[in-house]
């Protein structure tokens, strides 16, 4: 009932400052008088932060403004170091086994770690969710479908925890039967809340290509149960993390078997930087890898027949920008790819309220793509083994019967 976005917590501050400023008015006493006009100004403002809140949609519980003023998130684990991960074959400091197991059945389990990027040299927070399907015992060989999921600027991987809640929104959708269980990888795309880098390889700086869609999937890849890059990784974002989203899948289509794009762009911007705050070209004003880091033109190139990861649009209906955007590149990629869902929300424009809506639909298709073109490769894998059984037993039968290399030759001259 008195929740940040609940409308009778708004009409409650209305009438405590109505009542301040009464109070101020009629009061005697100049101290009086300062407390009333103190309280005000202290009512006043929380008013303010909290349509701002509103406007946004950024927080729907005290517990969630709560946990991402307070860093931290639920069922959260130790900060443990991998930085040695990708030198070598080293053992994963992971063990499934020390998790409190009855919590992490009941709600999954979150994993917070600095990892180190071999390739990239950049060294960054990641959030990583295990689904409770993690640890019940019939999952004991299963290696389960990852999704990346990538925030906006400003932003912090947590927010996807404190503030978009995917974590419950994942554990109800599957208890539910809608999606498939999944482990969510949440890592710092930037560097930095008030940094905008874009996840592009900066020219004379930061490789954040290179340690989102390399570093980042090889190290999980080896540290935990899951699949391998490729047709069981997916990739996700809101706003610059949707740009993210498409860029990455694109420059790395075999590393990749989905993504999502929820209010996002598909031509970069010249990144946003601080101290001193400026904007700047992430490629240097080279115009050749501008191009190969334009989604929309990455789509246009594309050879027919080529591979391409499954795409899921999202853009919320009141923003005309967005709608454009999703539109006109859900257009190019009808030519490649069939039946590309491009969900248009209604009543919601740029803002955390949009995400919250898109979320639960993404999710639900994305886990399905991932689960079904698992299956799909292993049923090929199968068959391919299957074809070279018989071609050997074929093979070991013609021997037997004294048919194989019975070659007629012609007599040398």
């Amino acid at each position: 009932m008195l929740e940040p976005q609940s409308t009778f917590l708004f009409a409650l501050l209305i009438l405590i400052f109505a009542g301040l400023i009464w109070w101020l008015v009629i009061a005697r006493r100049i101290a009086f008088r300062i407390v009333a006009a103190c309280l005000a100004f202290v009512v006043a403002t929380q008013f303010g932060i909290l349509l701002v809140n509103r406007y946004f949609s950024y927080y729907q519980t005290w517990g969630s403004a709560i946990a991402d003023l307070s860093n931290s998130s639920p069922n959260s684990g130790p900060r443990v170091s991998v930085g040695s991960l990708l030198v070598g074959d080293h053992t994963p400091v992971f063990d499934a086994n020390t998790v409190y197991l009855k919590l992490a059945l009941q709600q999954g389990y979150t994993l917070h770690l600095d990892l180190s990027g071999k390739l990239s040299h950049i060294t960054r927070s990641v959030y990583i969710y295990l689904p409770p399907q993690y640890f019940e015992p019939q999952y004991k060989n299963y290696k389960f479908p990852v999704i990346e999921l990538i925030h906006g600027q400003p932003g912090e991987p947590q927010d996807w925890i404190n503030v978009v809640g995917v974590q419950v929104t994942l554990d109800n959708l599957v208890n539910s039967g809608r999606a498939k269980p999944a482990v969510l990888v949440m890592p710092d795309a930037n560097g930095g809340n008030t940094i905008s880098l874009q996840c592009l390889n900066q020219v004379g700086g930061p490789q954040d290509l290179t340690y989102l869609a390399q570093d980042v999937p090889t190290a999980i890849s080896r540290l935990l149960r899951v699949q391998p890059p490729g047709v069981g990784w997916g990739v996700a974002g809101y706003s610059e993390g949707g740009f993210c989203a498409a860029n990455m899948a694109l420059r790395y289509r075999y590393r990749y078997g989905a993504a999502a794009s929820l209010s996002g762009y598909f031509a970069p911007y010249k990144n946003k930087l601080a101290n001193p705050a400026r904007e700047v070209s992430p490629f240097g004003n080279n115009k050749q890898l501008q191009a190969e880091n334009t989604p929309i033109d990455e789509v246009r190139k594309l050879a027919p027949g080529a591979r391409l990861p499954a795409f899921w649009l999202g853009a919320g209906k009141s923003d005309n920008l967005d709608v454009a955007n999703a539109e006109y590149f859900w257009q190019e990629l009808q030519l490649h790819q069939a039946n590309v869902p491009l969900i248009l929300t209604p009543g919601s424009g740029h803002t955390m309220a949009t995400w919250h809506a898109e979320v639960p639909p993404m999710l639900v298709w994305m886990t399905n793509t991932l689960v079904g073109a698992i299956g799909q490769q292993s049923n090929s894998r199968k068959a391919v083994l299957a074809g070279h059984t018989r071609r050997k037993a074929s093979r070991k039968k013609l021997a037997s019967a004294g048919l194989t290399n019975n070659v007629h030759r012609k007599p040398a001259q």
